[in-house]
């Protein structure tokens, strides 16, 4: 995963924390710890999704903060969005305009609608995103929490109850069955893992 598409993340140096907050301060602990140990195996984690992240350490440290610097999107910049031309649609609402195959009884329900067919049909999204909503955070944080656990824990005692215990959400049960993990690997699983047990928290 490219450092510039994240913003915070945590670098392990084998089983040990290296580092962990933005990007510019975890590249530059990196750096610097392989400079200093260069057979370490470093592996850095976006602290939201779990992917791998990577840095081209070339050079200096001022090099690689440099190009961190580059990569990073710009406030100056426009968003794609916005430099694209526009389409029909409110543009200065953010509405945009695509089409929608219904059968002709569901075309005849939104017309007779208030607001017509539009507004109900946004009505309809809107109430079915936030019903899903913690669903859905829990779904991403048990996917980010597994992918961790399988580049650093797949090895560890209880490895397999724990994905199990994860997936089916029992908060207490992937805490016993990760306590003999190294410390910073297992703190790491289970602040990831505290999304997917408390999904209504992370919208809080």
């Amino acid at each position: 995963m490219d450092a510039a598409a994240i913003h915070a993340c945590t670098a392990f140096a084998g089983t040990q924390r290296l580092a962990g907050g933005p990007v510019r301060d975890v590249a530059r602990a990196v750096k610097a710890h392989l400079d200093a140990h260069p057979e370490s195996q470093v592996l850095v984690f976006d602290n939201t999704s779990a992917h791998p992240v990577e840095f081209d350490l070339r050079g200096t440290v001022e090099d690689v903060l440099a190009r961190v610097d580059r990569a990073a999107p710009s406030a100056a910049e426009p968003a794609e969005s916005e430099s694209r031309p526009r389409g029909p649609g409110r543009p200065k609402l953010g509405v945009i305009a695509r089409e929608v195959t219904l059968l002709p009884r569901h075309w005849d329900w939104l017309a007779a609608q208030p607001g017509g067919a539009s507004v109900t049909l946004r009505k309809l999204v809107e109430d079915a995103r936030r019903a899903a909503e913690g669903a859905d955070r829990r779904r991403v944080a048990q996917e980010a929490a597994y992918r961790f656990m399988s580049a650093m824990a797949g090895n560890a005692a209880g490895f397999e109850d724990a994905t199990r215990a994860l997936f089916a959400a029992d908060a207490m049960a992937f805490q016993s069955l990760t306590q003999s993990w190294p410390a910073d690997v297992r703190d790491f699983a289970r602040e990831l893992a505290s999304r997917a047990f408390h999904p209504q928290q992370e919208a809080a």
